[in-house]
């Protein structure tokens, strides 16, 4: 019996290099899924023209211009129809409702729970792991709850930090980690093949 093509919602608060990537696996039929809509919280960015030029359904939700609850219901309501809600650089703290629970992922560019939190995202997260001296770092993908880079890891891809890395070097190369962990990680939610058990995922 033929899979279906599960449903994504993609937010996103800049660029959209991920959201490109989503759409390049989907193209190329590595991806079984369809990007029913983009959500973003900023009108500014490089990300909306990229998902408007890639004919995908965009909606713009100013978080700065909303009040704290007409944001929380309208993204809520904007991602009713998607079977998996994906976090592409969102900025905004979303309050997860109860059934999205366990149908929201994120990827974040560290080895959490190193280096996450609120105002570590971009080249915040590499600075910090350079300043700290680490040997490696990678990227995540977990689960979401109601906190910033926290939820039940689904995998994570290492890099070796380098003994003359920049931020912008190690920054290049985790992305390449990353651009091959989040499709990798929502095709496994589409073959049914994680298992999530209060904070623990499993796989079948």
């Amino acid at each position: 019996m033929p899979q279906e093509t599960l449903r994504l919602a993609v937010l996103i608060s800049g660029g959209g290099r991920t959201l490109v990537n989503l759409q390049e696996c989907i193209d190329a039929g590595t991806l079984n899924a369809n990007i029913e809509i983009v959500v973003s919280s900023r009108a500014d960015v490089r990300g909306v023209e990229r998902a408007r030029n890639l004919g995908l359904a965009t909606l713009v939700l100013e978080r700065k211009a909303l009040d704290p609850q007409t944001f929380q219901d309208s993204l809520t309501d904007a991602v009713v129809g998607a079977d998996l809600v994906c976090m592409a650089g969102f900025l905004s703290l979303w309050n997860i409702p109860a059934d999205r629970r366990g149908r929201v992922i994120n990827i974040h560019p560290a080895l959490l729970p190193d280096f996450g939190g609120r105002g570590m995202y971009g080249h915040h997260v590499h600075e910090a792991v350079l300043a700290a001296g680490k040997r490696e770092s990678g990227c995540t993908v977990h689960f979401c709850d109601n906190e910033y880079d926290h939820g039940p890891i689904i995998l994570q891809h290492k890099v070796a930090v380098q003994p003359d890395d920049t931020p912008d070097a190690l920054a290049a190369r985790v992305f390449e980690q990353e651009c091959i962990a989040y499709p990798r990680a929502i095709q496994l939610f589409a073959d049914n093949r994680i298992k999530l058990d209060q904070r623990r995922v499993t796989f079948d």
